[in-house]
């Protein structure tokens, strides 16, 4: 029997013949076992399914025993095991809170009205133009009906500290945009673009790592981590390393690296090598989620673009050292989104995070030194080797120096991506993005993991340290505007069952506590209020969570539902 060899061709990936595999043998095969994922995407795409006789051949070839195959195609929302009934196609709409109040319901009812099949699922990113759907087909690339015109969302970039008059002047995102910017490696580089990996060069690894500590720069991805004292603890590790863009952004309300890589695919490139080169790694690697099929093809092509153009291969842009870079989707996992869990993912196992201890900068991808970046983190390391870190720093606050990217949607006037600099107040970005559409009843700031605050929160400045102070959090940047028509109990309830479908359930404080959560939550709206039993229980449950939980879905499920409840949204009372 031929064996199995997945290689990454246009939209997907194909099966061909690969007999240097059977002459490996088993140790061969154990080393493609990372190939797993994208083998149960070929099948997915091919048979519409994951058929039993599929996936043990899949297994078979790549060494993984049947069991294990199967609790991996399981694993994701996007996988069907089960033999469908009817179309092999399907529709997945987001019921999540935003694309909710835009009419998810009615959505799917005529959907299936037309006789297709429809999945109603989790946040597909596409927040700022609600309702959202993405079509998984059978023999066909996956697509988002909203693609075919090509993206269409607001992007604003300002640099005043007031959206009196914003200038725009597109300082970070969409530097390089232009007639042909998804696929003209010359008018990308006609445009600046280059310049952060010739910088890089230039100026050395150490000195790089230095410039970007100086400049201040923390992970945009939500852990606000320091990206210098992570490059530079990668760049001091021994042996093979790896450099991983994290591109599976699953937060509800979050939709920005969507739009960076829909938009600016070559710089996302770029800053991907400007990281490998910089602290050694001889492989990049990018996991983007499997919901975002045009970003996917353009970085495809994006990547093919730097390997004509010479920046990715035995000797990556002229500087000696080989550097290449991987594209895998994921297939919707929102767990996925945490880096040891995209490891496993990668790996070819469930995405379930691992315990830390070890750090991914000394045990990460595949047992090595790795770097794991978000997007919007990546792009801000090639401004800094732009600007220099004093004109980077000049932008910001003391303790968040540089800009955001805000995703706003819901109730406001023109729902997008938004930059500003850091330190702009909440009410000055929903002025900036059209104003709220009604009276403003509450915002939810970082998503599903992070916190309501009330009409009251408009004076609060859009930082690290002042939302930290306040009890809230920034995440990776989503905005979600209620006015006072949303039912938020409806709402609290969605978020609720949002975190029990989402948990891995590798841990018993996130596996119990989250359903134990959604369960009270709907106690809760049923009875109107709730009872200072059930406050003590919640808080309890979420000290629980937060205590022992193995990483930080089990830490933040709670964080809405408690906010919610502290403002009074989840009943007819005020704590």
């Amino acid at each position: 029997m031929a064996a199995l060899s997945v290689t990454d061709v246009g939209d997907g990936a194909v099966v061909v013949d690969h007999p240097r595999l059977v002459r490996g043998g088993t140790r061969r095969r154990k080393q493609m076992r990372h190939l797993l994922l994208p083998a149960l995407h070929t099948l997915q795409r091919e048979a519409g399914w994951i058929s039993p006789g599929g996936l043990n051949f899949v297994g078979r070839t790549l060494g993984v025993p049947p069991a294990e195959a199967y609790g991996v195609a399981t694993f994701y929302e996007m996988f069907r095991t089960d033999a469908p009934s009817h179309e092999l196609s399907v529709r997945h709409v987001c019921v999540d809170p935003i694309c909710a109040l835009a009419g998810a319901a009615p959505l799917a009812e005529h959907l299936r009205s037309q006789g297709h099949a429809v999945h109603e699922g989790p946040c597909l990113g596409q927040c700022e133009r609600a309702p959202a759907v993405f079509i998984q087909g059978r023999r066909e690339p996956d697509r988002v009906p909203a693609d075919d015109g090509g993206p269409d969302s607001l992007l604003v970039s300002v640099t005043a500290s007031t959206p009196e008059a914003p200038s725009l002047l597109r300082h970070l995102v969409g530097r390089h945009w232009g007639p042909d910017e998804f696929t003209s490696m010359e008018a990308y580089q006609d445009r600046g673009g280059g310049a952060a990996l010739d910088a890089a060069l230039r100026l050395g690894p150490d000195e790089v790592i230095s410039q970007v500590s100086a400049a201040g720069l923390s992970g945009r991805g939500g852990a606000a981590f320091p990206t210098g004292i992570k490059w530079r603890a990668v760049a001091d590790g021994d042996g093979p390393k790896h450099v991983v863009a994290n591109i599976d952004e699953s937060e509800p309300g979050t939709f920005k690296d969507r739009l960076l890589c829909e938009l600016d695919p070559l710089a996302i490139v770029e800053s991907i090598t400007v990281a490998g080169l910089v602290v050694g790694a001889e492989q990049g690697w990018i996991y983007i989620r499997g919901e975002y099929p045009l970003a996917t093809q353009r970085l495809r092509h994006a990547i093919a673009q730097a390997r004509s153009a010479g920046w990715l291969g035995d000797d990556a842009a002229g500087s000696g050292q080989r550097f290449d870079i991987e594209l895998r989707r994921g297939a919707g996992a929102y767990i996925c989104g945490e880096e040891t869990a995209l490891f496993n993912s990668l790996e070819g196992f469930r995405g379930e995070p691992r315990n830390k201890p070890p750090f991914p900068t000394t045990h990460g991808l595949f047992g090595r030194p790795t770097v794991v970046n978000n997007p919007e983190t990546l792009l801000n390391v090639s401004e800094i080797l732009r600007i220099g870190p004093e004109a980077y720093r000049s932008m910001g606050t003391e303790g968040s120096p540089g800009t955001k990217l805000f995703c706003l949607s819901g109730h406001v006037g023109r729902p997008g991506l938004y930059e500003t600099p850091f330190g702009m107040t909440l009410g000055e970005l929903l002025t900036l993005a059209g104003g709220v559409q009604g009276t403003l009843q509450a915002v939810l700031l970082g998503g599903a993991a992070g916190s309501f605050v009330g009409p009251d929160a408009t004076d609060l400045p859009l930082s690290l340290e002042d939302t930290r102070a306040a009890g809230t959090t920034l995440g990776s940047g989503p905005v979600m505007v209620f006015n006072d028509t949303a039912e938020m109990g409806a709402v609290i309830e969605r978020l609720a069952k949002f975190f029990r479908d989402e948990s891995c359930g590798q841990c018993v404080p996130c596996r119990v506590g989250t359903v134990r959560q959604h369960e009270l939550v709907r106690k809760i709206r049923v009875a109107g209020a709730p009872t200072d039993p059930q406050r003590e229980l919640l808080g309890d449950i979420a000290t629980a969570m937060g205590d022992a939980s193995i990483c930080g879905l089990g830490h933040t499920a709670a964080s809405a539902v408690l906010s919610a409840m502290r403002l009074g949204l989840l009943g007819d009372d005020q704590a």
